[in-house]
């Protein structure tokens, strides 16, 4: 007589390859990007709609991330990946947006002086170098999530969530202050 295992046989893969890889990758691409002058006379479309398309994925991920906080928190694991997948979906689409746009547009700088510019600044210095980690700090919670390795996600995601809340929201912030200078 045949005897089934009820369960499947579960395997562990090890991620940190894939998201060491994808980190320096995309973090290169973003820092050549900026440094490129754009296409010169690209006029296709009005590409000053792109960061405002950028501000509202960075809206539904802050909005998606605070769904999967409320979610997890009332312990609906069910809906908090749903969340959770909405946000990378969201965060996923600003990337390639953003790359798009910095690969036909040059930097833009922003205008304004004195208290509004320190405060720019600093919004600007804290959101790009947490969104630089928010990338493997993200994909190790959902890899770990993925493996089973549940203690191991909640601690990283103690770090990732509230880091990720803040580049989402700062983004929209960004964007407000710089969207008079474009």
């Amino acid at each position: 007589m045949n005897s089934k295992p009820t369960e499947e046989v579960f395997k562990k893969r090890n991620y940190n390859p894939a998201i060491i890889t994808i980190t320096i990758v995309l973090i290169s691409a973003i820092f050549v990007l900026l440094g490129l002058p754009g296409i010169e006379g690209f006029d296709a479309f009005d590409i000053t709609i792109l960061p405002m398309l950028n501000a509202i994925f960075n809206v539904f991920s802050f909005l998606f991330l605070i769904g999967a906080l409320i979610a997890i928190l009332k312990g609906n694991v069910k809906i908090h990946r749903r969340f959770i997948y909405a946000a990378i979906g969201t965060t996923s689409l600003f990337l390639v947006n953003y790359v798009f746009f910095h690969f036909i547009a040059s930097s833009t700088s922003f205008g304004g002086e004195g208290f509004i510019a320190v405060v720019y600044y600093f919004i600007l210095i804290t959101h790009v170098t947490l969104a630089m980690s928010i990338i493997p700090l993200a994909l190790l919670s959902i890899t770990r999530a993925w493996n089973r390795e549940y203690e191991r996600h909640k601690k990283i995601s103690r770090w990732t969530m509230p880091i990720w809340l803040y580049v989402s929201f700062t983004g929209v912030l960004v964007y407000l202050l710089i969207r008079p200078y474009y």
